[in-house]
This record gives C-alpha cells, sequence and structure tokens, in this order.
C-alpha cells in the first residue's frame, strides 16, 4: 500500500494539463496586434532600468569597457531562450505564458516552478523599474528626496535592505496598482509614444558618445588612474581599476557582468502573453521576439560602447550614469534631456510590466495551483482585482525596502531558472507522440491522431518485446512512441543535473580547471562524454511530425545549449541572491504541497 501511496503521489507531480475548450471559459478576445505591435511592445517591456541605470554599475565595478561583450554573451543566452518561446508559441495557439507551457509538456510540479518564478521575475522587474524611476526623478530635482530620506532613516536599515526606504519608488506602483485595479486599459498608442521617445533618446547617446569619445578609454593605464586621483575630491568618487584596458577586470568579470546584462533582455517573454490578440501568433510571435531581442542588443551594445568611450569606466556614475557622463565631457543641458528621455522609457517598461505581472497569478489560481481567491474578477471592471492588489502590494514593499543591485540579481536567477525549464520543455514536447495544441481540431486531424495512436499501440508492443539497450540508439518507429516520450524525458532530466555539475565546477574551481587540476579535468571530461552521449540518445529518438510554423533549429543540441548558458550564468550570482532565491522558493513549495497539489484542477 505505502508503494502505491508513493507511486500516486509521484504522479500527481507529473500529470499534465488537459486542454479542452469548455464553452463560456474564455471570453474570445479580438485579433489585432500585428507584428510592429508585438515588437513595440517587446522593446517598451525590455529597454527600461537596465539600459538606463544598471549599465553604469557593470561598467564600473564589474566589466569596464569589457561590458559589449558581456552583452553579446547575454544576447546570445536570450536568442537561444527567445527561440524556444517562439516555439511554444507556435504550439498552443491562445494566449499563455511558460507556466501554462510547462504544465502541458513537463507536468505540474515544473509548471508551479516556471509559474512561481515567472511572478518574482515580474514582480522584481516592476520594483526595480520602480526604483530605477525614483533614482532618476531625484537626480533632476538635486537629489534632495535621497539626501533627506537616508539623513533620517539610514543608521536604523539593517545592512541587507537598502541605505533609505525608496517612499516615491512606493507611492509610483500603488498608485499605477490602483489605475489597474479601476480598469485601466492598455494602450498601444502610448506604448508607440514612448517608446519612439526612449529609442530617440538612447540614439543621441549612441551618437554623441561617439563624437565626443575617445578611445585611450578603452586602454586606460594605472598612469591615468592616478592622474584621475590627484583630480578629483580623494579616490571615493571613482571606482576600481583592477587592471586596466579593455578587460580589466578579467574574464571573470565578463562573465559576471554578463550575468547582471541579461536583466537587459528580459522581458520579450510578455510578447507571448499576447498570443490571442495577435492577427497571426504563429508568424508574429517568433518574429517579433527575435526582432525585439536583436534591437535591444544593438542598442545596449551602442550606450555602454558610447558611455565607456566618453567617461573613464571607474569615473562612471553607477545610479545615474548617462546623464552625469554628460555632464563630466561638458554637455551640461544634455543631462536634462537625458534624464526626462529616461523617465519615459522607464514609465514605457513599468507599463510594459505591469499589465502582464497580475495575468501569471491569475492563470495559476484558476488552475487551482495558488489560493482561489486570487481569481476573483471585478464585478464592474471585469479587472482580476485580487491579482493585481497582491502583485503590486508586493512590488511596492520590495521597491521600498531592496537595494537596486540584490533586485536585480534575484531577477536574473528566477528569469533564467523560468527560461531552463522552457528549453527542458521544447526538448520534451518535441519528441512526445501527437502534441499539436489547438482549441479547435478539424476532421482530419482528428482522423491523423486516431492514425497515429493505432500505429502507437501497435509500435509500443512490439518495442516493449525488444531490447531496452537497441531501443535507446535504433528505435523501431517512424513516429514518437510512449516510450521514446519516456526515454527523453528521463534522459532530458538527467542532462539537465550533468549540465548543473559541470556548469558549479567551471564557475567555481575555473583556473584550477585550465590549470590542468587531476582530479577536476577528469570530472570535467566523464560530464562531457556523459553529456554527448545522453545527447546521441535523444537525438536517436523521433520528432513528432506535427506541422509547425517555427520550430527550433539543430534539436537537441540548441535547446541544451541555452540551458547550459542560463544555469552557467546563475551560478555567478552572489550567495545572498541564492539565499532570497531560496527562501522564495520555499515560500511557494509550502503553498504547492499545503494547497495546490490539493486544489489543482487536474486534481479535480
Amino acid at each position: 500500500m505505502r508503494c502505491q501511496d508513493v507511486h500516486h503521489f509521484g504522479q500527481k507531480l507529473i500529470r499534465r494539463r488537459q486542454l479542452k475548450p469548455t464553452e463560456g471559459s474564455e471570453s474570445p478576445k479580438a485579433r489585432h496586434l500585428n507584428t510592429l505591435d508585438l515588437v513595440v511592445l517587446g522593446v517598451a517591456s525590455t529597454l527600461g532600468a537596465g539600459v538606463y541605470i544598471l549599465v553604469g554599475e557593470v561598467a564600473m565595478f564589474i566589466a569596464g569597457p569589457a561590458i559589449v561583450i558581456s552583452f553579446l554573451v547575454a544576447a546570445l543566452s536570450s536568442v537561444l531562450s527567445g527561440l524556444c518561446y517562439a516555439e511554444f508559441g507556435t504550439w498552443v495557439s491562445w494566449t499563455g505564458s511558460a507556466h501554462l507551457y510547462s504544465y502541458i509538456s513537463v507536468g505540474e510540479l515544473w509548471a508551479f516552478v516556471t509559474g512561481w518564478n515567472l511572478i518574482l521575475a515580474y514582480v522584481i522587474a516592476v520594483a526595480s523599474v520602480a526604483k530605477a524611476w525614483s533614482h532618476t526623478f531625484d537626480s533632476l530635482i538635486g537629489n534632495h528626496i535621497s539626501q533627506a530620506l537616508e539623513g533620517i532613516f539610514s543608521p536604523y536599515m539593517p545592512y541587507f535592505l537598502a541605505t533609505y526606504p525608496d517612499f516615491v519608488a512606493l507611492a509610483v506602483l500603488l498608485l499605477l496598482t490602483g489605475l489597474l485595479v479601476l480598469g485601466a486599459p492598455e494602450s498601444t498608442l502610448l506604448y508607440r509614444v514612448f517608446t519612439g521617445i526612449n529609442v530617440l533618446v538612447l540614439s543621441f547617446v549612441i551618437i554623441s558618445g561617439f563624437v565626443k569619445g575617445d578611445l585611450h578609454n578603452w586602454k586606460l593605464t594605472e598612469q591615468d588612474y592616478t592622474l584621475n586621483t590627484s583630480e578629483s575630491i580623494g579616490t571615493s568618487r571613482l571606482g576600481p581599476l583592477g587592471s586596466g584596458g579593455f578587460v580589466p577586470f578579467g574574464l571573470d568579470g565578463i562573465l559576471q557582468g554578463a550575468a547582471m546584462c541579461f536583466y537587459m533582455f528580459i522581458g520579450f517573454d510578455a510578447i507571448v502573453t499576447k498570443g490571442e490578440e495577435a492577427l497571426n501568433p504563429q508568424r508574429s510571435i517568433p518574429v517579433s521576439t527575435m526582432i525585439t531581442i536583436f534591437i535591444c542588443f544593438l542598442v545596449c551594445f551602442g550606450v555602454s560602447a558610447a558611455l565607456t568611450l566618453m567617461v573613464p569606466y571607474y569615473q562612471i556614475h553607477p545610479e545615474n550614469p548617462l546623464p552625469e557622463a554628460f555632464l563630466l565631457v561638458g554637455w551640461g543641458p544634455a543631462r536634462y534631456v537625458v534624464a526626462v528621455g529616461t523617465l519615459c522609457a522607464l514609465t514605457s517598461s513599468l507599463l510594459g510590466d505591469m499589465f502582464p505581472m497580475p495575468q501569471v497569478i491569475y492563470v495559476m489560481a484558476e488552475d487551482g495551483l495558488l489560493f482561489r481567491g486570487l481569481a476573483q474578477i471585478h464585478a464592474h471592471t471585469g479587472t482580476p482585482v485580487m491579482a493585481i492588489m497582491s502583485s503590486g502590494n508586493l512590488a511596492a514593499v520590495m521597491a521600498l525596502l531592496f537595494k537596486f543591485s540584490d533586485l536585480v540579481d534575484l531577477l536574473s536567477i528566477g528569469t533564467l531558472l523560468a527560461y531552463s525549464l522552457v528549453a527542458l520543455s521544447v526538448l520534451a514536447l518535441r519528441y512526445q507522440p501527437d502534441q499539436k495544441f489547438s482549441k479547435e481540431k478539424t476532421e482530419e486531424e482528428i482522423e491523423m491522431k486516431l492514425k497515429v495512436e493505432e500505429n502507437i499501440s501497435e509500435l509500443v508492443s512490439e518495442a516493449g518485446n525488444s531490447n531496452i539497450l537497441k531501443s535507446l540508439w535504433f528505435p523501431t518507429s517512424t513516429i514518437p512512441t510512449r516510450k521514446s516520450g519516456q526515454i527523453v524525458y528521463g534522459c532530458a532530466f538527467l542532462l539537465v543535473l550533468l549540465l548543473i555539475i559541470l556548469s558549479l565546477i567551471l564557475a567555481q574551481w575555473p583556473s584550477q580547471l585550465f590549470s590542468g587540476d587531476p582530479v577536476l579535468t577528469t570530472v570535467a571530461v566523464l560530464l562531457l562524454l556523459l553529456i554527448i552521449g545522453v545527447t546521441i540518445i535523444i537525438w536517436r529518438q523521433r520528432q513528432s511530425p506535427s506541422p509547425l510554423p517555427f520550430r527550433v533549429p539543430a534539436l537537441p543540441v540548441l535547446p541544451l545549449v541555452s540551458i547550459f548558458l542560463n544555469v552557467y550564468l546563475m551560478m555567478q550570482m552572489t550567495s545572498g541572491a541564492w539565499i532570497q532565491f531560496s527562501v522564495w522558493n520555499a515560500i511557494g513549495f509550502a503553498i504547492y504541497f499545503g494547497y495546490g497539489i490539493r486544489h489543482s484542477l487536474e486534481e479535480n
């Protein structure tokens, strides 16, 4: 009996959502968003606090001028994740998120983990942008607010929190939360206006940087640092020199910078949530996702290059880099133009993150994985009032108390984990029998499904009598079967474990590994051999024949590379961020095992 209970409990964790259309369960939305609208939404959600605020801290303390390489690494990881997201958007032909996609492909527990960390990502994205908005507004009026609050509250704030409570960020988020509860509509025109201003200001920064820039700032030496020290009021205004030159903090600095720069590409997943409003989601979602990431990379690369050319990296202002850079090069009036543009960009980014944030909570509550009260709809405005209030208030509290850099680290870990689960889901989904999900099936599709199921039953019985090892390397069927799907599931989870161990070794002991330490080298070689072997086993299995408008190329290699890059970047985060992340997920598991597993729609 005990074995049966354990088996039953395990089945609950991996049960997948059955997507059956129900009458009146969803109100159809008008399809009105074209590819340009989705690109504007993606850029508005992505180009925000990172490119205006975080670029200064990364360049000053972590990567130096090599921040441009950090952006390249972060962009590569984002492209791979974006490709996986794009294929997911074609599997399911209506509004969804990584939570829904994981639910239908991997199982309930992984869907909960994905959704729970997406909530974290959205909440912290909103909190960090609000904090950046507050810093920018304060700099416009001479930093009077921060100086006053720091003088009053600084002695009483714990070391792991901000030096003062940010009441401006709190007020902004409470105001926007109230507007959302009242049913404020999402305006595509507003996104276009703010995004246009955003791109114009960033273009001005890039052009100005190349006009006023000096290539010598990419070749700085200790002599230059000493000269700047004597000219400035002490060394408190200068950051560390490192070893000077273009890569002052070495390869470690580039990789750690890439982990933080990944924050600047977060937001393209907002495009996927608009699948039901897109005119042609199967085409426009993957195209707009790739265009968004490419635009964001070009802009971030250009801004970081311009900033480090204009100002020596150790003189960049960490909290307000762009306006202060124009002040240092003698373009005082341009400082205010950039500051106003920054406020417009941050407002656009804030709105782009605020609207999809409650949707994840609402969907999970509807599924029964979170408390059902969070799915309550306001009778007059038709808005998910409890989901909006809970997420908005949580974001407001985090913006009030936490440091901007801590929020960025925590956000990056949560998002990288969610994107890794998306890549894992794509890998598993492609090798499952008949996994084409749609609200409506034509008669031809249903007839094809019946034929496929008949073939599968015959092939499964044939495979059951054959040698297991032979079925791993030489599958007898020409289409995916239940057995081949289970093989892929098992191999995929084994690969994730192996990639985590390899990433940990590369992140924690890189110098010992590359210097030829016998133990670490042996372990790394064995891990690589196992990874290659298990990857070949997956590659030998049959893929789903379902036609898709977009398919991730080079399966299974590309999703595995995406998972590896994401996990490796996660290993670059600080221990404090991991502790906070662990606490968040501990709370999530307590909710799931205490409530969600018993109230899930699939349970009932």
